[in-house]
């Protein structure tokens, strides 16, 4: 089952059990998918249809919405709203692989210096762009970003 038949799937089972808060975030899910394909479609085909890879970063990107949003919330005392967004994140975390820890991303982020033969910051680009299709949606690109300047410098 894909990734987006598995969206629809767990739509269907929150719509039977009146769970709202799931089924709206999964209906947001499913539009930003439908839109990022109908964007594709121009390019690729009529008939285009996201792959999980595209459609994990569709998730990926709303998600980092979330964090933000909290963030912004937090920030403005407005703890209701930040809660708000806390549980919908919560639901996305479920579509999401499971996030690397600081430790596993430092000895990725050394297999790329390894495999690029980085020396300083200026070759910064060359282990972001080595190390981020290892991690596949596994790490934050912010925290990817601050180990790799911690170790180059």
């Amino acid at each position: 089952m894909s990734l987006k038949e598995k969206i629809s799937s767990d739509a269907i089972t929150a719509m039977k059990k009146k769970d709202k808060d799931t089924l709206g975030v999964l209906r947001m899910i499913k539009s930003k998918i439908l839109e990022q394909e109908v964007q594709l479609r121009s390019k690729k085909g009529k008939d285009y249809q996201l792959t999980d890879e595209e459609t994990l970063g569709v998730i990926t990107s709303y998600a980092k919405q979330r964090k933000q949003s909290i963030d912004s919330y937090t920030e403005a005392g407005r703890m209701d709203l930040a809660d708000q967004e806390k549980k919908e994140l919560e639901i996305l975390n479920d579509y999401l692989p499971r996030q690397l820890s600081r430790d596993d991303i430092e000895k990725l982020v050394d297999e790329a210096i390894a495999v690029s033969g980085a020396a300083n910051l200026k070759d910064m680009g060359l282990v972001m762009k080595t190390v981020m299709p290892m991690l596949k949606g596994a790490a934050d690109g912010k925290t990817v970003n601050e180990v790799v300047r911690s170790k180059l410098a």
